[in-house]
């Protein structure tokens, strides 16, 4: 699985829950974060990570500063006010969403009858 369509639906909650986690992070350290976290199984490419990064800064729910690292500039993205009470909100509904396809996939009683 390691970029089904499934990771693909849920990449703007995954960035906001690191981000709400850590305070603030880069790029590459957000796509390390998640390749650590998850073992090598889902792997954020540069492709996917960045225009996600900037559509939730254009919503207003993530910060952006420059620092010079190295002689180089990198940017650090943070939550905004807005941006973590929305991280609330679409981490409930993940978790909704993670119990409702478990009760699917695995449901309690196997003789359902209607």
């Amino acid at each position: 699985m390691k970029n089904s369509q499934l990771y693909k639906g849920s990449l703007n909650t995954i960035i906001m829950k690191l981000l709400e986690e850590n305070g603030r992070m880069y790029g590459y350290e957000i796509t390390q974060k998640v390749k650590l976290i998850t073992k090598g199984e889902l792997n954020i490419t540069e492709g996917a990570l960045y225009p996600a990064l900037h559509k939730l800064e254009a919503d207003g729910l993530l910060d952006v500063e420059v620092e010079k690292v190295d002689n180089r500039l990198r940017k650090y993205y943070k939550l905004t006010e807005n941006g973590e009470k929305e991280t609330v909100n679409r981490l409930a509904e993940l978790e909704e969403f993670i119990k409702n396809m478990q009760n699917l996939v695995s449901p309690a009683k196997p003789d359902l009858q209607f």
